[in-house]
């Protein structure tokens, strides 16, 4: 037997999902702190499922895929392990000069300079200097390196940073302090620029390294953990790890950048729901992932999610390169609370699994999304997870009515549903950010739904958001971690190579073969044959003048003269692309910044050949529940084991799974799709007859 397993750490769950010889199962856990006992304990749950003993079990794992929140929580909680920044004389400040301290905000209370990742007191400045050719003026010396790191050293700090001026055009005087710190200090962990992010705008650089330098510390503790005891358990084949970019590097690979793994889990996500909208065919594709932590969404268009070239990590802009993926604090877990002007807010604080929502009875006492859809009835609180986590309803009740029913002067179910109706608004924003305010009309996209709590608001929040139809895969409590699985090694390497039109073609063509040097030996260390390698060329262009690029695919073949003009071209296509129908400067000279390649491995994993629904016959009974709405009584149909419905259900119902459960309002038709065992909402007849079969077009 071969088994294929993804993982997804969330910050409530550890989800699981394993492909054995065509059979999928899936499973969930309580996250830890540790990670680890989580990711063991959902391993556990494949296990039993499979009927396999411990040592078969380990022993036949043929593919490792895992997703986690180990450093995404450490940027959203600001907890990082003390560093040291040596930067170029004069520009200690860089950091907290920043950009600017706006955002997408409107209330002024949210308006201010952004959190500090290292005190300024932990940074040196070193005498050194290389102008915008990348010749030396100022050598740096090792007794200023030597000095400034043990100064920071004996102040605490645990890793290093470094980030020089043009160091991206002439890396010798950070290749100089990486060698010192080898040498003379081999257990500090220590980022350097130049190998990170080689790419000009200072500010971004620096962030982009010093986060990296700030998690080190904290990964490489989890990681060395987690492969010794897979290890110790008999996992024969590598851990790979997913990246910020939609692909995935091996343990060796991520401890050298560790800052790749931000929003890891999400992007499996995304990973996951492409795969599903080419099986089902459809082109666009709005992303809403909800677990207990979070709601992360994602727009992929015929095929392809948006790729940010300047990502954001937490508050601060990177140089990372990395899938667009919009993330707010609402999930199950966020807590909802009356701010000091009496407004009820939910998130983003979270109870996270522990001590978790009230109802869960581990300590927690305010209320979270959970507890208010329990007191709404919309959860079951004998088959959470499928019975094997029991909810404390009046707990639950209890928790809605003190902390928010009374300050507010309201009903519990009535308070109950205001947080539903608040989580549901703020959701649907994040979907609308992704849409209307890029000039796209949500009515032309389908929404996957999924993570453990979506299916609760699925509806709501695509009626909200403008959306027509929805579609909740039968793995959508661990779709995530079924994402990972299926998704490509990625290796991105990128340049600052200045380039024009007037330039020769062959300067350009050098600067990419350099990069493809860099891929090509990532191939070979990574083992990927050669029948699996695929190289994407890019380039960030914008016109003169402007401040911010746009990326555009280059031919795969070398560049050459006769190219230029069909470059020009597809450049000016991406940009109206971007920003509207006749917004290109046509006339203008346009300037190459960044040269990018993306060394991709193409995966090969068991297809699920167990298409069909279980051979349990559709059970129907009734519940009560505070209508989402109206906030009245409403008596509904529960559904289990759907997928033997043969005819469309009207709405109101309750669908229940061992792992989700799925509310379907008034006026909507809930729609199976057995061969791709998926459930399609619809409003009237906005369903899509290809996405109820298997002949899709694609």
């Amino acid at each position: 037997m071969s088994i294929h397993v993804g993982i997804d750490v969330g910050g409530t769950f550890t989800d699981a999902v394993a492909i054995a010889d065509g059979r999928e199962v899936r499973g969930k856990a309580l996250s830890t702190k540790d990670v680890t006992t989580g990711i063991l304990d959902s391993l556990e749950v494949l296990r039993g499922q499979l009927d396999l003993d411990s040592e078969s079990f380990f022993e036949q794992i043929s593919r490792f895929a895992l997703g986690n929140t180990i450093v995404t929580n450490a940027v959203d909680e600001l907890k990082f392990a003390p560093i040291g920044l040596l930067t170029t004389a004069g520009f200690r400040d860089l950091l907290r000069i920043s950009r600017s301290a706006r955002g997408d905000a409107r209330d002024p209370h949210d308006l201010g300079p952004r959190a500090d990742i290292l005190p300024r007191e932990a940074i040196r400045e070193i005498s050194e200097r290389v102008d915008a050719n990348g010749e030396v003026l100022v050598p740096v010396a090792e007794s200023d390196i030597r000095a400034a790191v043990e100064s920071l050293l004996e102040n605490g700090a645990e890793a290093i940073a470094v980030c020089f001026l043009w160091s991206f055009l002439n890396p010798a005087h950070e290749e100089s302090v990486a060698r010192f710190l080898e040498g003379n200090y081999p257990d500090v962990p220590y980022s350097i620029s130049s190998r990170l992010s080689p790419v000009y705008r200072e500010y971004e650089r620096m962030v982009t390294t010093a986060l990296d330098a700030a998690v080190k510390p904290l990964v490489s503790s989890h990681f060395s953990n987690l492969a010794a005891e897979m290890k110790n358990r008999g996992l024969k084949c590598p851990v790979q790890i997913m990246q910020v970019h939609g692909g995935f590097l091996s343990v060796q690979a991520t401890s050298e950048a560790p800052i790749a793994m931000f929003n890891s889990g999400p992007v499996g996500g995304v990973t996951g729901a492409r795969l599903l909208g080419t099986a089902l065919g459809i082109s666009k594709i709005l992303t809403a992932d909800m677990g207990g932590t979070s709601l992360d969404a994602a727009a992929i268009v015929d095929g392809e999610f948006r790729v940010s070239s300047r990502a954001t990590v937490g508050e601060w802009p990177t140089s990372l390169t990395a899938v667009d993926i919009e993330t707010i604090g609402s999930g199950g877990g966020s807590i909802a609370w009356v701010d000091g002007r009496g407004l009820l807010r939910v998130g983003p604080h979270s109870a996270g699994s522990v001590p978790g929502p009230a109802c869960y009875g581990r300590g927690g006492e305010q209320p979270t999304v959970t507890d208010a859809a329990l007191t709404m009835g919309l959860i079951n609180p004998n088959y959470y997870l499928g019975g094997t986590i029991d909810l404390d309803a009046e707990r639950a009740r209890s928790s809605v009515a003190h902390y928010i029913g009374k300050p507010l002067g309201l009903a519990t179910d009535r308070a109950a549903q205001g947080i539903y109706r608040l989580t549901v608004a703020q959701m649907s924003n994040a979907l609308r950010k992704l849409t209307v305010n890029r000039g796209l009309d949500p009515r032309d996209f389908t929404m996957v739904a999924f993570g453990g709590a979506c299916g609760m608001f699925a509806a709501a929040i695509a009626e909200q958001a403008g959306v027509q139809r929805v579609v909740i895969p039968r793995t959508s409590a661990v779709f995530s971690a079924y994402g990972l699985m299926h998704a490509d090694s990625i290796y991105s390497i990128v340049q600052t190579s200045p380039w024009t039109f007037d330039a020769s073609a062959d300067e350009l063509e050098r600067a990419f073969d350099k990069l493809q040097g860099q891929a090509e030996k990532w191939f070979e260390n990574e083992g990927i044959p050669q029948g699996q390698r695929e190289l994407v060329r890019e380039a960030d262009m914008k016109f003169a003048g402007q401040i911010f690029e746009v990326t555009t695919r280059l031919p795969d073949t070398p560049f050459t003269e006769d190219d230029k003009e069909a470059l020009r071209q597809r450049f000016i296509e991406d940009y109206e692309s971007e920003y509207g129908a006749g917004t290109a400067w046509a006339e203008a000279e346009i300037l190459l910044i960044n040269a990018r390649v993306r060394a991709i491995g193409a995966s090969k994993v068991q297809e699920v050949t167990h298409r069909k629904g279980e051979d349990v016959p559709l059970e129907v009974t009734q519940r009560t529940i505070v209508d989402p709405k109206t906030a009245e009584s409403l008596e509904v149909d529960v559904y289990r084991h759907i997928y033997d419905a043969k005819e469309p259900i009207l709405g109101p119902c309750i669908v229940e799974e061992p792992d989700t459960t799925i509310y379907v309002p008034p006026g909507s038709k809930l729609h199976v799709n057995v061969d791709h065992l998926s459930i399609v909402l619809a409003s009237g007849d906005a369903y899509s007859p290809s996405i109820l079969s298997t002949k899709a077009e694609s």
